[in-house]
Parts: C-alpha cells; structure tokens; sequence
C-alpha cells in the first residue's frame, strides 16, 4: 500500500481545519506535491501558503473526474459526515486513504472503486509516543507550527459558535495567564 508522502508522491488532503492544515504543511515538507479538496475556495491562500501545489473543490465534477487515480495518499480529516467514494476514485493504484476524522455515521464505500485499482482506506486516531516524538522533532526541525488564535477565557462561547460555522484559523488556544 502506498501511504508515504515523500519527495515524487502525490498527497491530497481533504479538510482544511484545524488537523488539514498541519497535514498539509507536513507533506510538502516532505516533499510530496500537496493537493487540498475543500467544499469552497475560501481558503485557497491559505493553502498555498501552507505549501499547497493545487486546490481542488470537491463540487466541482469536471475538476474531480480530471484529478482522477492522481493520489498516492489521502488524508481525510473531516469529523463530519460526508461523501468519500468519489475522494476513492482519486486515489492511483495501490494509494490509500486514511481516515482521521471523526465521524458518528458510516461512509459508504464501494467494492469496485477499491479492488480494481487495489486501493485501500485505512484509519488512523494517534500514534504512540515514539511516532509523536518523531512528528514534533520533523516539525522542529522544519519550521512547522500550527496556526493559532489565542483567545482569552470570556471568549469561549464566541469561539465555540466560530467552531460551529467552521471559522477557525486554524486552531484556538486559551490564554490562561488571563484566567
């Protein structure tokens, strides 16, 4: 199964939040050529700046069926329910899928789309302490932080409601020096 994203492969990340954009920052600076699927457009500069090479929005048919068996890898970060048999069909033979959202309802997926091109989708919750070492010592080593918002405490439910509209660039941190 391909699931690397070194130099030559071809990495396209579904989901521009809060885990997309370190997902994003990470493969292109292992040298993958990093794609982002997202729903709008909303957030194209930001991706290239991450390191994005392309953007593709999802709705877009013609768009997709072009970028289709591109991928050797697909980390999907969406924890919303959400369609993924058209994402399989971008995906190269012998590239996967990863999953790491959350999600509370199945995903269909379907036979065809994964045997003939022997893809696979896979998941992934978190890596043990030897692999997280090794993840905050690559980004050290590279420059890469998440993007943040510090907020102060009074300002959690004006946060909470931007989490619910996907407004977050791209992750809060509480500023607890003004608790």
């Amino acid at each position: 199964m391909a699931t690397s994203s070194g130099p030559g492969s071809k990495v396209a990340v579904i989901g521009l939040g809060g885990l997309g954009h370190m997902a994003v920052k990470q493969a292109a600076a292992m040298g993958a050529e990093v794609t982002v699927l997202s729903t709008s457009d909303r957030k194209k500069a930001d991706a290239e700046r991450m390191g994005a090479k392309h953007f593709l929005i999802n709705s877009d048919k013609a768009a997709m069926k072009a970028a289709g068996e591109s991928f050797d890898l697909i980390i999907n970060t969406v924890s919303a329910t959400h369609e993924i048999a058209s994402h399989v069909q971008l995906l190269a033979k012998d590239g996967t899928m990863v999953m790491l959202g959350l999600t509370t309802e199945g995903l269909p997926v379907y036979a065809m789309g994964l045997l003939w091109r022997r893809r696979a989708v896979a998941g992934s919750l978190i890596g043990g302490i030897r692999e997280t070492q090794e993840m905050l010592d690559f980004c050290a080593e590279h420059g890469l932080a998440c993007d943040i918002e510090v907020i102060a405490p009074d300002q959690i439910n004006e946060a909470y409601a931007r989490l619910e509209k996907s407004d977050v660039r791209y992750r809060f941190v509480l500023d607890m020096a003004r608790i």
